[in-house]
């Protein structure tokens, strides 16, 4: 679910939003193993791509707020599940095995998104939040959840925004070091420590 709100990202410096046509919205749907609609060619045109966003960003300020312990407003999401319609129905393929299938109405943009809205809904609800995570890094806007032993993950990956981090870290601790070193030495690069006073050398001399 967390991946829905991960189809924004930084890239170089600068958003980027991979929800672009409704393509983009049924490919994630289908990689995320969700129904997929079949849109027809006849259909009248669909704002699917700004359904899908308007969910999405009310998804993240529900999880955010969740993140933080504080009470959130689910009306945005609220209104995804009214329209989210759907029966369960009897499949029986298999004289011993019949199973039970849920029937979607997918011919609004709420009717398609409907499945993403229900994931929301019982994370939000369900989830133990001290494993859902935003990386860490300042720049990027990711969210994962930390399904490692210790539970200490704290970067989207480890690869990118943890070797970023480790960098950055190492530059900083170097460029420290080197001011440290420079306020160290005295003119033409003596060691202030082995610079003597006049008076104290003369002391020494007795």
């Amino acid at each position: 679910m967390l991946d829905f709100l991960n189809t924004r990202m930084r890239v170089n410096g600068q958003l980027v939003d991979l929800l672009q046509r409704e393509e983009d919205v049924l490919r994630w749907l289908e990689r995320a193993g969700f129904p997929v609609a079949r849109i027809r060619p006849d259909t009248a045109p669909m704002t699917l791509v700004d359904a899908a966003r308007t969910l999405r960003e009310s998804i993240r300020s529900l999880v955010e707020k969740r993140r933080a312990g504080r009470r959130g407003d689910p009306s945005v999401l609220n209104r995804f599940l009214a329209q989210a319609q759907s029966h369960p129905r009897l499949v029986w393929n298999k004289p011993r095995s019949p199973t039970i299938d849920r029937v979607r109405r997918q011919d609004t943009p709420a009717g398609i998104l409907g499945p993403v809205a229900e994931a929301a809904a019982d994370l939000l609800a369900t989830a133990d939040f001290t494993l859902v995570k935003r990386c860490e890094d300042e720049t990027c806007v990711l969210w994962f959840s930390d399904q490692t032993k210790s539970h200490h993950r704290r970067w989207c990956s480890p690869a990118l925004c943890g070797n970023r981090h480790k960098v950055a870290a190492y530059r900083k601790r170097r460029r420290a070091e080197g001011a440290q070193l420079r306020g160290s030495m005295g003119a033409g690069g003596v060691p202030r420590a082995s610079i003597a006073s006049p008076a104290r050398r003369h002391r020494s001399s007795r």
